[in-house]
């Protein structure tokens, strides 16, 4: 489907990017313009993607096995095959994203609608074949920082634990790697050391990628919150960006500050960079030389960082690490809690 025939795709432009990558950042300037519509994380593609014909959920209240089957034996039968299948399912995430755009009255008649959800950059191939012809941002930041703030954020800085929950960089890395190096069609890249260094300059040329006239509020778009916009904040920053009015480079060297001191950080930060491609680190703009020569400078018999002040938020943290360290695989409970859901897998099943 062309542009000129794809009116809702001339309309909608995805922001790329891992969790913890400055995307809410990014987000919120965007949102700040008076002709784009940033919503929190609709998450609307996801869903869509793990349906069956493309991938599936490991967990459902159905059979994810059989509904796979089914939906690729329906979408074999069906006139057209999978492009009908994708125009059906373009029906229904048209629908949304129309009716995120008719609530804005100012912004439907010649704006963008933001589609700023992190997981979508696990399923990039159907978000792609989904909407060819929108426009994509994608945004970078050093990989480390990345996982230094995902940890510290919503694992009480518990690096093992983190990492057995979800290996972060080695899942989303390759896949956004892939995608920049492989673009389907408008693309912008931001790194977001970059960005939060000249957020004015990066402003400007994101206005012009979607054919905006610059406005200063996508610099102060905390003034922009205050005023008659409400600029999003996003599900995935609970902390750090709510605290801010625009862009700041306070946090470019927090992820080397957190790991001072903690030579077991900098160890799995080794072991998690080993697992990722030199082709992935070249595309994401931090080569596998430059983040070793960075760990090299970290001074491991230095004084730790101080821990932040306890809110309510990181009491809440701290209680699920404490649970997550407690049901392990290798303890009783853990083995206990494990079997449970293998037994009630196979009798639901």
């Amino acid at each position: 489907m062309s542009a000129e025939t794809d009116p809702i795709a001339q309309r909608l432009v995805f922001l790329i990017g891992p969790p913890r990558s400055g995307s809410t950042l990014l987000s919120r300037m965007l949102g700040a313009h008076s002709a784009i519509v940033a919503p929190e994380e609709p998450h609307l593609i996801t869903p869509l993607a793990h349906l069956g014909y493309y991938a599936s959920v490991e967990a459902a209240p159905y059979d994810p096995i059989i509904t796979q089957k089914a939906a690729r034996a329906l979408v074999a039968d069906l006139p057209g095959g999978e492009q009908t299948y994708l125009t059906a399912l373009r029906g229904y995430s048209d629908a949304i994203y129309s009716g995120l755009l008719a609530a804005r009255p100012a912004v439907a008649s010649g704006g963008w609608l933001l589609d700023k959800t992190p997981a979508y950059a696990l399923s990039l191939d159907f978000l792609v074949r989904l909407y060819p012809t929108a426009r994509y941002v994608v945004l970078t930041r050093h990989p480390l920082a990345i996982w230094s703030s995902y940890v510290d954020s919503f694992f009480d800085g518990d690096d093992r634990i983190a990492h057995a929950h979800n290996p972060l960089l080695e899942r989303y890395v390759p896949a956004i790697a892939r995608f920049l190096r492989e673009p389907p069609g408008a693309i912008h890249r931001v790194r977001y050391e970059a960005l939060v260094r000249d957020p004015e300059g990066h402003a400007r040329a994101l206005a012009d990628f979607l054919g905006l006239a610059y406005e200063p509020a996508m610099v102060d778009y905390g003034s922009a919150a205050e005023g008659t916009r409400e600029s999003t904040r996003g599900l995935g920053d609970p902390m750090t960006v709510a605290r801010e009015t625009r862009a700041t480079t306070k946090s470019l060297a927090k992820w080397a500050e957190a790991a001072t001191g903690r030579p077991e950080r900098v160890g799995l930060y080794r072991e998690i960079v080993a697992r990722l491609f030199d082709e992935d680190l070249e595309t994401w703009g931090h080569p596998r030389a430059e983040i070793e020569a960075e760990l090299d400078r970290i001074d491991l018999a230095g004084r730790p960082a101080p821990r932040p002040a306890l809110t309510r938020y990181s009491l809440e943290r701290k209680l699920l690490v404490a649970l997550r360290r407690r049901i392990r695989p290798e303890n009783r409970l853990g083995r206990w809690v494990r079997k449970l859901r293998e037994v009630c897998d196979v009798l639901l099943r």
